[in-house]
């Protein structure tokens, strides 16, 4: 049996994720993805590291029944809960997720980079190693209820979040904004829109996305045959499924 025509599992706590895999798309067009997006359990940035890891303990054995070849964790809270120990623990490769530090760090001049991120995922030993590496000048903003807003597709909600948000930071004191939630990525033209165009947004998408595909070429992986494919799953409603084929449209 031909491997490189095996699937690829991703996944995110909701709809978040599906930024991710738009980018895998566009660096991959011929691989198959399977995305489940865990909206019954979301979100995961407001639990604890251990009620995280049980939750993708069961997304992940679903992925790995249907013989996907690589799994792809498209959260940022998740990667750091639970992306070293699937590493130890399956044979297939495990790619995971940052929030973009690094680039914002080299961008920065004198202002403060803002790194919007769920509660958890700033709290995780992971971005704490991030931050003693790249994180002169970072200042964590937790945003408890936006990543709820997205799954609701309450844009009147979000645009009062962020306004608030980011009322509370000077903007000529700023230099970037860092997306640290896939979630936060499909909000990206709003935020474009509030603030000055000289401050950078940066989020982690792309770079997952080349680490993926140099992850496949290295173990002999890729499919360069096609057809590319593109499978929706959810432990949510036909609702979830809804606004996920939504959002991979317009992404």
């Amino acid at each position: 049996m031909n491997q490189k025509r095996d699937p690829i599992g991703v996944f995110d706590s909701g709809v978040g994720g599906i930024s991710t895999l738009q980018e895998m798309i566009r660096e991959l067009p011929e691989e198959r993805f399977i995305y489940f997006g865990d909206t019954a359990n979301a979100p995961y940035g407001t639990k604890s590291t251990e009620e995280v890891i049980a939750c993708v303990r069961g997304v992940v054995d679903h992925l790995l029944h249907q013989h996907i070849k690589a799994l792809v964790i498209a959260c940022n809270t998740a990667t750091g809960a639970a992306a070293a120990t699937l590493r130890q623990q399956l044979s297939i490769p495990v790619i995971g997720m940052e929030p973009a530090l690094k680039p914002a760090s080299k961008i920065r001049k004198n202002g403060s980079v803002l790194v919007l991120a769920t509660p958890l995922t700033l709290h995780q030993e992971k971005f704490e190693n991030l931050m003693k590496q790249y994180g002169q000048g970072a200042v964590k903003v937790p945003c408890p209820g936006l990543m709820e807003l997205v799954e609701s597709d309450d844009q009147a909600g979000i645009r009062r979040y962020l306004e608030e948000l980011f009322n509370r930071y000077p903007p000529e004191k700023v230099d970037a904004v860092v997306l640290g939630c896939t979630h936060y990525v499909f909000l990206k033209d709003m935020i474009r829109e509030m603030l000055p165009e000289r401050i950078a947004i940066t989020d982690g998408n792309a770079g997952t996305a080349r680490q993926l595909k140099r992850v496949l070429e290295r173990e002999g992986l890729l499919n360069d045959e096609g057809p590319g494919s593109v499978e929706l799953e959810t432990s949510g409603t036909e609702r979830d499924i809804a606004l996920m084929r939504k959002m991979l449209i317009n992404s």
